[in-house]
């Protein structure tokens, strides 16, 4: 007996201790699981995204979100909306870093982050709200359109609209642009998950709101029957005849930031190119191009004040026989711009195109003297700021007006757009990202040309330094495309067009009227939110 009740006493004075050890680690783990869904399902955001073509993953990307911050307050939401923010844009940037290490990749990516952390604390506050998956995916717009403006004029890459080029929402884009496009798919993944949470009720507790049920499935539907619906609007004919037309990539001596040391190279390599080009031409092995394009710095020497620069340009665009637009650095004033020239075989440079989006960080330095402080070796990289263009560029090549859209300006709806109202019948993206190595930025950048084809309803090239250029019907199709780092061209006659898709008339209101429609959200739950301590208070 006595063993007995030393074992009972024993077991009574263990059971107290050890049962708050296990409920403490329960709760750990309760709080560790929130946090992993938030970042898992942003990394599944990022692998819906180009080169992959898993577009559909975005949707389970957002209802395993909308899962982790419904009903939460807004000091937890904050943080589970950091840690989707770095699941999804870590993997996204890290091209920013390939060639200047880990820390400005970092560092943008911890900025960034913070916008979306704002945003899983406005997703969190309207998730209380009936048909909260409308109020929570307007929120996530008003999050992108942010992003899209500041820092620094903004960093749009990375919006949901960028990650759907093969996806059946694309031809929303041409309704209300990436906005609509976007807030489709973010509204469609919280309606996934609004319609399981109601079934999973249902077969607990048997019961279910009509109302609650109806609008979880509006949620899920409505984005896909608008998507169906928008179909007529996208169309590859041609409505102002068509133009045959060459897109040239040159190749660069080496990836990385080194290939700026050898510009020349770089020049002549798209002239050696461009010549190959006019040869077979001329045997009557490739039809006989309209106009030309080169990239983004295809002539980092400036024509304008080398002869031997110059020479060689003229050299080419007189053996192709047509026009040429010839990516330059040029100084003008004590500035530098970087431009597009618009090359005549007779006449040589005619027309220019000065690009108005540059990048921070890589063509001007924000806050030179602090991050000078930091690391002299970013300063060294870029030695003198480019200045901003203020018009948009639409150049008449051979009867055809081609729209000048340079590189990161793809990315803002406003500067892709501006070329389209001024009359553009197609777009050109002269780019050059052979600073970033064989990384997911080329991939990432030609679906945004995508988006941008359906958008506007125009045929879209994309000329490369080093690759991948292509070319892009008004319907999102490539129908050409070059490896990379290797030296080739594309020819192909593309329909030229001119009317204007909704998208394109409406400009920036569809952004505009989601973000009202977020903070109206935001404002009603908030108000609900005082009011209910209020009466609690009373």
């Amino acid at each position: 007996m006595t063993v007995t009740a030393t074992s009972v006493g024993e077991s009574d004075q263990l059971e107290p201790r050890t049962a708050p050890g296990a409920r403490t680690w329960a709760r750990r783990l309760g709080r560790l699981v929130p946090a992993a869904a938030a970042a898992l399902s942003g990394l599944l955001l990022y692998v819906s995204f180009p080169p992959r073509t898993l577009w559909w993953l975005a949707l389970p990307a957002f209802g395993v979100f909308g899962w982790v911050l419904r009903g939460r307050g807004w000091k937890p939401a904050l943080g589970l909306g950091y840690l989707f923010g770095l699941g999804f844009l870590l993997p996204l940037l890290v091209w920013t870093g390939v060639e200047v290490g880990p820390g400005p990749w970092l560092a943008l990516v911890a900025i960034e982050a913070l916008f979306v952390a704002a945003v899983g604390a406005g997703i969190a506050a309207v998730s209380k709200l009936p048909g909260w998956p409308v109020w929570a995916a307007a929120v996530w717009i008003a999050g992108e359109a942010a992003r899209a403006r500041a820092p620094f004029n903004g960093f749009p890459w990375g919006k949901v609209a960028f990650g759907q080029a093969d996806g059946v929402f694309l031809p929303l884009a041409a309704v209300g642009g990436t906005p609509v496009l976007g807030f489709a798919v973010v509204l469609c993944g919280f309606g996934l998950y609004e319609v399981v949470r109601l079934v999973l009720r249902w077969r607990r507790t048997g019961e279910v709101r009509r109302s609650a049920a109806a609008l979880g499935l509006l949620s899920l539907a409505v984005p896909v029957v608008g998507a169906v619906a928008a179909r007529p609007l996208v169309s590859d004919a041609a409505e102002d005849g068509s133009a045959t037309v060459a897109v040239i990539q040159g190749n660069v001596p080496r990836a990385g930031l080194d290939f700026n040391s050898q510009r020349r190279a770089v020049l002549d390599y798209h002239v050696r190119e461009t010549e190959r080009l006019a040869a077979e031409v001329k045997a009557g092995k490739v039809a006989q191009p309209d106009f030309v394009l080169w990239p983004e710095n295809s002539s980092d020497i400036d024509p304008f004040a080398n002869p031997d620069a110059r020479a060689v340009i003229d050299k080419a665009a007189k053996s192709i026989g047509v026009p040429i637009s010839v990516g330059g650095v040029v100084e003008r004033d004590g500035k530098l711009y970087n431009e597009q020239i618009l090359w005549d075989p007779a006449k040589g440079p005619v027309d220019t195109y000065d690009k108005r989006q540059i990048q921070p960080f890589g063509e001007y330095l924000p806050l030179r003297s602090l991050i000078g402080a930091i690391n002299k070796n970013w300063t060294a990289m870029v030695r003198q700021d480019f200045s901003r263009g203020t018009e948009p560029g639409v150049f008449t090549m051979d009867g055809a007006k081609v729209g000048l859209v340079t590189c990161y300006e793809a990315a803002f709806d406003w500067a892709v757009r501006s070329e389209v109202t001024d009359g553009a019948q197609m777009i050109s993206v002269p780019s050059n990202n052979a600073t970033f190595d064989r990384s997911e930025m080329t991939y990432q950048q030609l679906a945004m040309s995508r988006v941008r084809a359906v958008e506007h309803s125009r045929t879209v090239t994309v000329p490369v330094t080093s690759g991948v250029s292509a070319i892009i019907m008004p319907d999102g199709r490539i129908t050409q495309k070059t490896g990379m780092f290797v030296a080739d061209s594309l020819v192909q006659k593309v329909p030229l067009r001119s009317s204007q898709t909704p998208a394109t008339r409406l400009g920036v209101l569809p952004e505009v009227a989601l973000v009202l429609v977020a903070a109206g959200g935001v404002g009603w739950a908030v108000g609900a939110g005082l009011r209910g301590r209020r009466a609690a208070d009373g």
